[in-house]
């Protein structure tokens, strides 16, 4: 809780409702990783581009180590600065720019986790990602309140071990909730 009494959805999955339209988030699992009175930081995590790290890398002048990591989907985070790089990781480790979202999981932007991913000394986890999706003060509350999106804990395993394309059904599922039962209609009494 904030000093407001409010809960933080920081650590959370915003899990869009099936009538939500908006083609930046329709059928998506959004990273809650700042979440206050100010407004709500994420990172969609479950829409990976056609870009792979080696494009990202290729631009910073840095090499992969190895395949797998040069073949690692990049994502779109959300509609907000999506040339602007997120990376998405456990452990939290000392980077230059790094949010934490909790004691283990953080959000970095700057070209040293990158470059330690390349070199194969980077994080174990991690999900890379080009933009973030935000919310000003008070939007997010008002679009939960209105039946777009289901909140609840975030799942480290669905976020770094599930296939982007199940994870919107994980995350709904670990909440007791099955997406397609639902009517795009909300229903109130």
């Amino acid at each position: 809780m904030d000093t407001k009494g409010t809960v933080s959805l920081t650590n959370h999955f915003l899990i869009a409702m099936p009538g939500l339209n908006d083609p930046n988030f329709s059928r998506t699992v959004t990273l809650i990783c700042e979440h206050s009175s100010e407004g709500t930081m994420g990172i969609v995590i479950n829409r990976p581009t056609d870009l792979h790290l080696r494009d990202i890398l290729k631009q910073l002048d840095i090499e992969a180590k190895d395949t797998a990591t040069a073949d690692m989907p990049v994502h779109l985070g959300g509609p907000v600065q999506n040339n602007r790089g997120f990376v998405l990781h456990e452990p939290l480790g000392e980077w230059e720019s790094t949010l934490p979202i909790t004691d283990t999981l953080g959000v970095s932007t700057s070209r040293d986790i990158l470059l330690a991913i390349a070199e194969d000394r980077g994080p174990k986890k991690c999900l890379v990602a080009l933009g973030y999706a935000g919310w000003g003060a008070g939007q997010l509350e008002r679009e939960i309140s209105e039946n777009s999106w289901l909140s609840g804990p975030a799942d480290h395993d669905i976020l770094f071990n599930v296939q982007p394309e199940h994870r919107w059904n994980a995350a709904a599922e670990l909440m007791g909730v099955d997406l397609n039962t639902l009517s795009s209609e909300a229903g109130h009494a």
